[in-house]
Order: C-alpha cells, then sequence, then structure tokens
C-alpha cells in the first residue's frame, strides 16, 4: 500500500504541477503509447540479453514481493529464537543424539510443529537443520562451522541481490533509451521539415515526451523499487546470521537463554525484541 501512496503522490506532484502551469497533458498523452513501447521494448529486451535465465526468473518472482510488507517482524524473529530455545535445550538436557530426529525429519518435529510460521519456511529450516547436523555429528569445531555458515550467508546474498543488481541497471538504461526515442521522433521530425510551423512544435513536443519518460521511468519508478527490494533481501540475510549466531554461542558452550540472546543482539534495533519480551515468549512456549 505504502509503494502504491508513493508511486501516486510521486506521479499526481509530476503531472498536477505540469497542468498547473499550463501545461498541455494532451501532448504527453498522444505520445504516450508509442514512447513507452519504444522505451520498455527495448529495455526489456536488453534486460532479457543482460541476464541469465535464473536471474530473469528471481527477478520476477522477486517483484511482487514489492507490494508486500516484511515478513520479517518482530514476531517472526521471537518464534525462531524460541524454537532455536526449544532445540538446544533438548539438546543440552538429554544430549546432542536427542534431536537426530527432529534434523533429519523437521516437519514430522514436535518441535519444529510448535513454531509454523519458521518451521515452514523451507531456507530457514534447511539451514538450521544442516548446521545442527554437523553439531551432532561433532566432526567439525565452531571455527570450521562459523567459516561454512558466512560462505553459505555469503552465497545466498549473492543470490538474493542478483535480481536486485539487474533491476539497478534497468533504472540505469531506461534515460539512455528514452533518448533513443526522443532521437527518432527527432529524426521524424526532420523528415517532415515542410510541414507548418505548428505541426513541427508538436512532433519536437512529442519526442521530447521520450526523453522525459526515460528519466521519470528511471529515477521515479525502477530505482526506488529495486532499493525497497534490496532491503527486503537485507532482512532475508539478517535471520540467517540469527540463527549462526545463537548455533555458534551454543557450541562454544553457553546455556540456550545466552546463547538466543547473543542471536537476538544481531536483530536491526527496529524488529529486535526486548529481553522481557524474548524471555516471556520463551517460557510462555514452554
Amino acid at each position: 500500500m505504502i509503494v502504491l501512496i508513493g508511486y501516486a503522490v510521486s506521479m499526481g506532484c509530476i503531472f498536477g504541477v505540469y497542468i498547473f502551469h499550463g501545461g498541455n497533458i494532451s501532448v504527453i498523452l498522444h505520445a504516450l503509447p508509442f514512447e513507452l513501447i519504444t522505451i520498455f521494448g527495448g529495455a526489456l529486451g536488453a534486460f532479457a540479453v543482460n541476464n541469465q535465465p535464473k536471474v530473469l526468473k528471481a527477478t520476477i518472482k522477486l517483484l511482487p514481493q514489492a507490494l508486500k510488507g516484511s515478513k520479517y517482524t518482530k514476531a517472526r524473529y521471537m518464534e525462531l529464537m524460541a524454537l532455536l530455545y526449544d532445540i538446544l535445550q533438548k539438546a543440552r538436557k538429554e544430549g546432542l543424539m536427542a534431536i537426530e530426529k527432529d534434523v533429519e525429519t523437521p516437519h514430522d518435529s514436535e518441535i519444529f510443529k510448535k513454531y509454523p510460521t519458521v518451521g515452514h519456511d523451507h531456507h530457514v529450516v534447511e539451514f538450521m537443520t544442516d548446521y545442527l547436523r554437523m553439531m551432532v555429528s561433532g566432526n567439525l569445531n565452531a571455527h570450521e562451522i562459523e567459516s561454512l555458515m558466512d560462505s553459505e550467508i555469503d552465497t545466498h546474498h549473492q543470490e538474493a541481490h542478483a535480481p536486485i543488481a539487474a533491476i539497478a541497471r534497468l533504472a540505469g538504461a531506461l534515460p539512455a533509451f528514452g533518448i533513443v526515442a526522443a532521437v527518432l521522433g527527432v529524426v521524424n521530425t526532420m523528415g517532415s521539415v515542410g510541414q507548418p510551423p505548428a505541426v513541427l512544435g508538436g512532433m519536437i513536443a512529442s519526442a521530447l515526451v521520450g526523453t522525459f519518460l526515460g528519466i521519470l521511468l528511471a529515477y521515479g519508478v525502477v530505482e526506488p523499487l529495486g532499493g525497497l527490494l534490496e532491503q527486503k533481501g537485507e532482512d532475508g540475510t539478517k535471520e540467517l546470521q540469527c540463527i549462526k549466531t545463537t548455533l555458534l554461542a551454543s557450541m562454544q558452550g553457553y546455556n540456550p537463554s545466552t546463547a538466543i540472546e547473543f542471536g537476538r543482539k544481531v536483530l536491526f534495533s527496529t524488529d529486535r525484541p526486548s529481553f522481557a519480551e524474548l524471555e516471556g515468549h520463551v517460557r510462555g512456549k514452554k
């Protein structure tokens, strides 16, 4: 909703002021379909050439997320850390082998079923269980697991950033395609140099609409969209860092309550539950 309101305010101010100062909106509306086809057609074609199929698919899948609220809320993080607390508490009381079934078949685990929001998130469950499995096996120390976690989180960040970088490149290209549309309009105008001045003036105005649209679409539509999606991607990386920090604290000998406190401190302050909120939530889930 905020995205749509932002676009409405932006476009309303730009075109509203233009009309208020006596601008002829019909000139823009007349040229709009042709200029949009030229700019967007050329830009999307170049976009397809510039990106691998997996990035194109990821971009298409990512775009609807811009209109949705972030799923990374305080409530989700409290549920995540309560899940980590239960797993680590069971391992501490009954031994690491006690959580082997929970790790191998998380969808059948009573612990994971208690927390459906994160328990049904494939990426979170896979990341968590992979490293819990390594902890159960006991073949790697904390430093080796930390290095492996960092590599996986970096890979996740690169994959999540690929469609965002593609959108940013598209935003950078749109003004150039606007110039292309404008140049074509000027060429068309020069080919009609014998027409009356009023006709030539209208043709030149239509040509300039291409430059205007290219810049507007780049900096008023596509680039803000890319910035929003980048922020949402950072939230996903932060969740994995929270899991990493909690598990590493447990491996270093801290009790589950202290381990989830390590993880809590990693979160952004706007989404981070307080110590009392998290403690109350964990106790309520026991």
